[in-house]
């Protein structure tokens, strides 16, 4: 497990965050992701992202996670693109559960540049409870969100 951290950022728009992130994935920027003003494209921060949130649910179940594990969908997505990142920049996405439903769980990520700290963006993603032999909504499993307060260290269902 990362040593947990609380991100601090001296620019005034970051919210400092409630609990610490006991999840961290450092990512490569590719030629590739940068756009025409030299700055990585903002769809590669959620590509960056959708990394993390596989790694991050693996750390909390301590296990490979495969497609037909993963019973939720994304429902929500939002970004807050903070600080540009450009070729060059050691980026890391922390990932933590702020809160479970009986539905849903609540995730915010933030992109940092590791040397010199600055956040790049926030994201917030709200992932739903699914059944893929309905199609249909469904109650997020009791062992997962058991799974996931210990991982945090705290309660998250309905916080």
């Amino acid at each position: 497990m990362t040593e947990p951290s609380y991100l601090h950022s001296d620019n005034p728009r970051v919210a400092a965050a409630k609990h610490p992130f006991r999840h961290c994935l450092p990512v490569q920027i590719r030629f590739t992701d940068i756009d025409m003003l030299g700055h990585l494209n903002n769809n590669v921060y959620l590509t960056f992202m959708d990394l993390a949130k596989i790694e991050y649910f693996t750390a909390v179940s301590g296990r490979k996670i495969q497609a037909t594990d993963l019973r939720m969908v994304v429902v929500n997505v939002n970004c807050d693109f903070l600080s540009p990142s450009f070729m060059g920049d050691n980026l890391e996405v922390w990932t933590q559960t702020t809160r479970i439903g009986n539905r849903s769980l609540h995730l915010e990520q933030r992109i940092v540049d590791r040397n010199t700290g600055i956040t790049k963006c926030i994201g917030r993603t709200v992932m739903a409870g699914y059944d893929p032999a309905t199609a249909l909504g469904a109650d997020l499993d009791a062992q997962w969100v058991a799974e996931t307060e210990e991982f945090e260290q705290r309660r998250l269902r309905n916080v």
